[in-house]
């Protein structure tokens, strides 16, 4: 059966993991932590991060480690689906990013690299075609049904409706854009903190949908896919449970990934309903997700190798 889901994953590990006041204009999950410093900050992120990959590894999920460089500092380097995602047509996508701080993580040694290591034959450089806006900050912004071949979007100041519309064009996916507001009307920066989607289930925070047509387009396309919508809540979303990505391991068995905060914000319901799916798999990233506004999902960059 053809999954929506990758077994290999790109993960960078950080050289100078922090807070970053930029991206908190937009990004209301973030906490700025004045009480621990920053080199502290960053050898807890480091912990993390690294059994993180051993819990991914042991579940047999193949994980390609990249180590982040020292110079320029890059905060959010952790976080590399906002950057960069990588297509079974041969496609490698690079994304413009709104944070000035943050577009030093597009590296084009690394691109160059996975072009020769993996075979991919077309670069669709979009930030360099949009160095300074609009922007479209990679599967943070955009959900994808690979297999439907559905792209779903709110838009925000990091996710240009226009933008969207011609990635979707130039990548064959037909476009679903909506608005989504936290429970105080702020726009959600990213998709992906409100909703993720496995093989033959949808997790996604519907309350976050304000406008009555636009949450039924999403729940009709959703349901016209033959996905199961598990419903969360604003505050298990503010506990990162929209955070979530399906991985496969090397048997093809799926696991869904999420942070130990997203797992213990889950009814038993929906755990019940989940398991019927992939195998639930929590890692402890709690200064990850305070600091960085970012949790697992965020972490992990899916490779679809070509052909």
């Amino acid at each position: 059966m053809t999954s929506v889901s990758t077994h290999k994953i790109l993960m960078i590990r950080p050289s100078h993991f922090g807070f970053n006041s930029e991206t908190a204009e937009s990004n209301a999950f973030q906490q700025e932590d004045t009480h621990t410093t920053p080199e502290d900050i960053s050898k807890l992120a480091l912990q993390e991060f690294d059994l993180m990959v051993i819990t991914l590894r042991q579940a047999g999920i193949e994980v390609e480690v990249v180590e982040d460089t020292a110079s320029p500092v890059k905060p959010d380097a952790i976080f590399p689906n906002n950057w960069i995602s990588f297509h079974n047509d041969g496609t490698l996508v690079t994304y413009p990013m709104q944070a000035k701080a943050r577009r030093a993580e597009v590296r084009m040694d690394l691109v160059n690299q996975f072009r020769t290591k993996w075979g991919y034959t077309k670069a669709l450089s979009l930030d360099q075609q949009y160095p300074t806006g609009p922007f479209l900050e990679g599967t943070g912004s955009l959900i994808l049904d690979r297999v439907q071949r559905i792209a779903y979007a709110c838009i925000s100041p990091r996710t240009d409706l226009s933008l969207f519309a011609d990635w979707a064009g130039q990548l064959g996916y037909m476009a679903i854009p909506f608005t989504a507001a936290d429970e105080n009307g702020q726009l959600i920066y990213h998709t992906n903190v409100m909703m993720a989607l496995g093989d033959g289930y949808a997790v996604i925070c519907l309350d976050s949908i304000p406008d009555a047509r636009e949450r039924q387009l999403v729940t009709d396309q959703l349901a016209d896919s033959g996905k199961e919508v598990v419903d969360i809540s604003f505050d298990q979303m503010n506990h990162f449970a929209g955070n979530m990505l399906q991985v496969l391991n090397q048997e093809g068995q799926p696991y869904l990934i999420m942070s130990e905060q997203a797992r213990q914000s889950l009814l038993p319901e929906q755990v019940r309903r989940l398991s019927a799916h992939a195998t639930l798999l929590d890692i402890p990233l709690w200064t990850i997700e305070r600091i960085g506004g970012g949790s697992a999902r965020c972490m992990m960059a899916e490779v679809f190798l070509p052909g």
